[in-house]
């Protein structure tokens, strides 16, 4: 038997032991002079209408219904404040959309109400505090003692909760500490309530409740509206966060991670649209990002389909309200989902899918705030599409997009700056010159020499990969940049590319004199490998002395070999 089964047994036990038998003890021996009244009809109808309307603070609900119960005690006993706490507990149960079975909140919710009216009611008479008094001083002294013992073994009930599941919280937190404010807060009014009650009857009620349900309302509203406030400023930082960014892959991770992190939500997916097809590009998962690979779908299929053919965003609040519209394999545990389109001009490019292993734990409230969020995104992923072309182009070769000079003498100083400050060990450089290109050139055109720098600059790619800053340094010839590559290492990559290169036939279309055929080619290359710091302190040290060995070693040795530099 897993452990929560084991809980819900235990609770079962527990309740059946406790708040049946302690029911009739209370009656027994503090036995209530009215078991049925209009008026007490009265005081629970606002129980109930109270506990419908909670304060949500620090995103936590703050219930105060006790301004009702206390003045219910105070009036009619200990055994009809149980009854209406019970009854405001059943109203809150139903009510409260939780993830927890509603079988072991009743039994969890229904023993901790009537130990904590057992125990602060016993308290209080232990005390010297008496049912119906009309001495105000006794009222007050004895009310917020039953009050202040009520609300430290509600805590302690919590906390020790927490410790027996392995759970623990601090036992003074900012929750705990609005729940004492608010419980000074509607103490005055629950003593207002009965010694009005006490004078002119059930209209006390009236008189009080209707305000107070009101200014509840109010107060409802006015948060509900500060949080769609602070949400929506929020979203205004990180859309201007966002447009920091100057790359792609950039704006989608923060993009992701910024949401997660603003609707605490367990899981997060970016889905990109593309080609009638549905693929995600991103996973955040409790909180950090992770890889996954997770097979393309049709446009039209799951929860993103559904977004998608209906062009609006989708809000679920329990598992088996979307189990059956997906179609990939999400986490189990999975239960509130939010989803919403990105868009941009006018054309959706992707959805934007967030979960919560809580049952109901978003709103239609952030359900917009999330498709403000999806604008921002899809406008900021643009900026950085043209940001990236843009420096793409300023940084790379047109022909063989591999990057240019510029690049390259950038690249070469930040190593350089590394290597005097002990960041690097050693920076290696080779540089390649293509054999008789010229004659290449002058046989079979210069289109077809573009051929053969486009195909050789591929070849060079795959080779060096994510070793090296790979870079066209001018007309035919190449250089390679190599952190932490030794020279002896170097001149080993050098050789396998002047061997690779030797061996590879190259196919162009013939160009001159209108013949317009295929062939292949093979080229050569002379290499040259200089390495810092033992080679020079500077950039263009390392460079003008691979071009020396380049020419000297390689070129006037007979050409298609390596060389290294040597003082």
């Amino acid at each position: 038997m897993d452990s929560n089964k084991k809980r819900q047994w235990l609770l079962w036990m527990l309740w059946a032991l406790v708040v049946p038998a302690g029911l009739y003890l209370t009656y027994q021996y503090y036995p209530p002079e009215v078991l049925f009244e209009w008026e007490l009809v009265a005081f629970a109808a606002f129980a109930v209408v109270t506990a419908l309307l909670p304060l949500n603070i620090n995103g936590t609900p703050m219930y105060l219904v006790q301004w009702v119960t206390i003045a219910v005690f105070l009036k009619y006993g200990l055994f009809i404040e149980i009854l209406m706490s019970q009854l405001t507990m059943l109203v809150l149960l139903f009510r409260t959309r939780n993830a927890v079975a509603r079988s072991e909140r009743f039994t969890f919710n229904s023993l901790m109400f009537f130990v904590l009216s057992a125990f602060s009611g016993l308290v209080f008479f232990f005390a010297g505090g008496e049912i119906g008094s009309t001495n105000f001083a006794h009222i007050v002294l004895y009310g917020l003692l039953y009050q202040l013992i009520y609300l430290t073994a509600n805590h302690l009930y919590l906390y020790a909760d927490d410790v027996l599941t392995k759970s623990p919280k601090s036992f003074i937190s900012l929750d705990s500490i609005w729940d004492f404010l608010i419980t000074l807060l509607i103490f005055p009014y629950a003593i207002t309530l009965y010694v009005l009650d006490a004078s002119i009857g059930v209209y006390a009620l009236v008189l009080l409740g209707l305000p107070f349900m009101v200014m509840t309302v109010v107060l409802r509203l006015y948060n509900s509206s500060e949080k769609i406030n602070i949400d929506l400023k929020k979203a205004g930082n990180i859309g201007h966060q966002l447009a920091d960014r100057l790359s792609q892959d950039e704006v989608i991770d923060q993009f992701i991670k910024h949401v997660a992190t603003m609707f605490k939500t367990d899981y997060a997916y970016v889905i990109d649209y593309r080609k009638s097809q549905l693929l995600v590009m991103r996973i955040f998962q409790d909180g950090r990002l992770v890889e996954m690979d997770i097979p393309a779908v049709p446009y039209t299929k799951g929860i993103a389909g559904q977004v998608i053919a209906q062009n609006a965003p989708l809000l679920f609040g329990k598992q088996k309200q979307w189990i059956e519209l997906a179609t990939v394999q999400l986490p189990k545990d999975l239960e509130s989902i939010m989803a919403t389109p990105i868009s941009r001009n006018n054309k959706i490019e992707g959805v934007l899918l967030v979960g919560s292993r809580k049952e109901f734990a978003f709103s239609a409230n952030q359900l917009q705030i999330m498709e403000i969020l999806s604008t921002y995104f899809a406008v900021s992923l643009e900026k950085a599409g043209y940001m990236e072309n843009v420096i793409d182009k300023s940084e790379r070769c047109g022909l063989t997009k591999l990057y240019n000079y510029r690049y390259l003498d950038e690249t070469l100083e930040r190593c350089m700056k590394k290597i005097e400050t002990g960041a690097l060990d050693q920076l290696s450089l080779i540089m390649m010159d293509i054999d008789w290109f010229k004659g290449v050139n002058d046989k079979y055109g210069h289109q077809s020499g573009n051929e053969i720098l486009i195909q050789l600059a591929d070849l060079l790619k795959q080779a060096v990969g994510e070793e090296g800053t790979l870079a066209r340094y001018g007309g035919e010839e190449f250089v390679v940049l190599l952190p932490h590559y030794s020279k002896e290492l170097a001149l080993v990559l050098a050789e396998n590319l002047r061997k690779q290169i030797a061996e590879t036939p190259f196919t162009i279309q013939q160009s001159i004199q209108n013949e317009h055929k295929t062939e292949t080619l093979h080229i050569t290359m002379s290499i040259g490998v200089s390495t810092a710091p033992e080679d020079g302190d500077d950039g263009m040290a390392i460079i003008r002395n691979a071009d020396r060995a380049l020419y000297t070693g390689a070129k006037q040795a007979g050409r298609n070999r390596v060389a290294a530099y040597t003082k």
